[in-house]
């Protein structure tokens, strides 16, 4: 039986942020394997942040290839690229950036607006936000709240139903353990992988917080993948 093709796969990538002090990323290879939990640990400065920018499309290397399922990023206009994440990337964010004053079922729905693929895959939207909450451990009697008066905690178990619904085959996630303690991140960490188990999709994580690491299948060192390079002013 062949291996599955990698949901992610970077190939000889650079990439310079102009400004007054040029800031360049280089990756020669690196994958992620469909269903895969990987962690990526690296200081701030390290390029973390710009290989997600770059994963997401949100920036397009100079050099070298991003595929994300199967798609050759480059490929893609603007517009092309922004659908393109919407129907195949959920991102968690490390400040979540829900829209403090929907209601809690408007943030988890909100991607569906932008994946007419995404949404075809969820029968019953309001139901799916119903059932990703109760199995995230929020209450149903929180899906009419708005945001804003949500704890950190049940924003970020939100932030995760958002990025899950409509099984898009690769999820991002941007240090959303940082503001947690130890227990309140393996808790965390259990919801978020139950429910990334039961939709079979791939999970990369970034943070720079070693403690994370036994719970992920793979763990890698952004100096270990990327070069980063800081010029003077």
């Amino acid at each position: 039986m062949t291996a599955p093709d990698p949901i992610l796969q970077l190939g000889k990538v650079r990439f310079r942020w102009s400004g007054r002090a040029g800031f360049s990323v280089a990756v020669d290879q690196f994958t992620v394997k469909p269903q895969e939990k990987v962690l990526l640990l690296g200081e701030s400065g390290s390029g973390k942040s710009t290989l997600l920018s770059l994963i997401c499309g949100t920036v397009l290397a100079q050099e070298g290839t991003v595929n994300v399922a199967g798609t050759n990023l480059a490929t893609l206009s603007g517009g092309q690229r922004d659908r393109f994440r919407a129907e195949t990337i959920g991102v968690i964010f490390q400040q979540f950036n829900l829209l403090p004053f929907g209601s809690v079922t408007d943030n988890i729905l909100l991607p569906l607006q932008f994946a007419p693929q995404r949404r075809k895959r969820v029968d019953a939207p309001n139901e799916e936000a119903k059932r990703l909450c109760e199995q995230l451990g929020l209450p149903s009697s929180l899906l009419t709240e708005r945001a804003a008066t949500l704890s950190v905690g049940q924003q970020q178990r939100v932030a995760v139903a958002r990025a899950l619904i409509g099984d898009p085959p690769l999820i991002l996630a941007d240090e959303p353990t940082s503001s947690l303690d130890a227990g309140s991140q393996a808790n965390f960490l259990d919801l978020m992988f139950k429910q990334v188990d039961a939709n079979g999709v791939a999970v990369m994580m970034v943070s720079h917080d070693p403690r994370l690491a036994d719970r992920f299948d793979r763990v890698i060192e952004m100096k270990d993948i990327a070069r980063s390079e800081r010029e003077p002013a």
